[in-house]
């Protein structure tokens, strides 16, 4: 019986969260370690599906970089990166689009459905989603001297977000999942972040939370310890003390355009623990690093 009790408990504590955000939208960005373990996928595909039968809208956005390159490798086209980002030719930008588009979104939407729930697998070019202009790297070359163009290829930044079509989606008991494509102003097709694509998407629907699924805990201080909370005004000073650094500070700036943009909350969470969404979401404590706006 106390176990029975115990579990009862649980629900209990998860019921003024439920209260707080039914009927709330909630943008996962999904990548990582989460994506590629068997066990952590099927985890991650029962939380969207119970967030979505206890009134959450949850939007799936999801990354496929591992995915990517091993299709790559296996059909022999080499791949190579300019800090960070990877050049797309049009014959990656193909196997980009078919992973993506094709294997990584489908299975996803197969494993949500599996656990009961009804998705929708989408790319930014259905319904004119995301509208992208192509992106232009600078590298500074000098004081005096302007900074040098590189051109990456077929990868973009977001232009504007038609939000339109997962309304539509949410409405009727659908979940949206996201491949991070969208269509420049000639119509072709453009590779991008997907932690960006997730941001602005969240910032166009002016969701309760974002979250950003990641392979660490979230942000570190100088000990190692977790970060539990940030505003937004505390960013600068932590860049510069090197606390946040290398790939966690796309992450941030990209929390920062959607507190910006209306987002109430932002989480980086690590995807490496199971049911992480769920305890994000439906527990006092949380898990992970929080970033909100600053306090007036």
């Amino acid at each position: 019986m106390k176990e029975l009790i115990d579990k009862a408990n649980v629900l209990m504590e998860a019921l003024p969260y439920i209260r707080e955000f039914y009927g709330k939208v909630v943008v996962i960005k999904y990548g990582g370690h989460a994506m590629v373990d068997e066990r952590l996928k099927q985890s991650f595909a029962r939380d969207v599906v119970m967030m979505k039968y206890i009134g959450l809208n949850p939007v799936v956005v999801h990354g496929g970089g591992p995915q990517i390159n091993q299709v790559l490798e296996q059909m022999r086209i080499e791949s190579s990166f300019v800090d960070g980002m990877r050049v797309t030719d049009a014959p990656t930008m193909s196997v980009v689009e078919m992973v993506l588009g094709g294997m990584v979104n489908k299975e996803i939407v197969h494993l949500i459905q599996l656990h009961g729930g009804r998705a929708v697998g989408l790319t930014g070019k259905d319904g004119g989603l995301i509208r992208a202009r192509k992106l232009r790297m600078k590298r500074k070359r000098g004081e005096h001297l302007p900074p040098e163009i590189i051109d990456i290829g077929a990868v973009g930044e977001v232009e504007k977000i038609n939000p339109s079509i997962i309304e539509t989606l949410d409405g009727g008991g659908f979940i949206p999942v996201i491949a991070p494509i969208g269509t420049g102003p000639d119509g072709e097709t453009l590779n991008i972040n997907a932690d960006l694509v997730a941001g602005k998407i969240a910032g166009a629907l002016r969701a309760e939370k974002l979250m950003l699924l990641t392979d660490v805990e979230g942000i570190l201080d100088r000990e190692g310890q977790l970060i539990s909370s940030i505003q937004a005004s505390q960013v600068p000073e932590l860049i510069d003390g090197g606390v946040i650094r290398g790939g966690m500070i796309p992450k941030v700036n990209c929390a920062l355009d959607a507190l910006a943009s209306g987002v109430k909350k932002v989480h980086i969470i690590d995807g490496r623990t199971e049911h992480a969404v769920l305890l994000e979401v439906f527990t006092s404590g949380g898990i992970g690093t929080q970033l909100l706006e600053s306090k007036a």
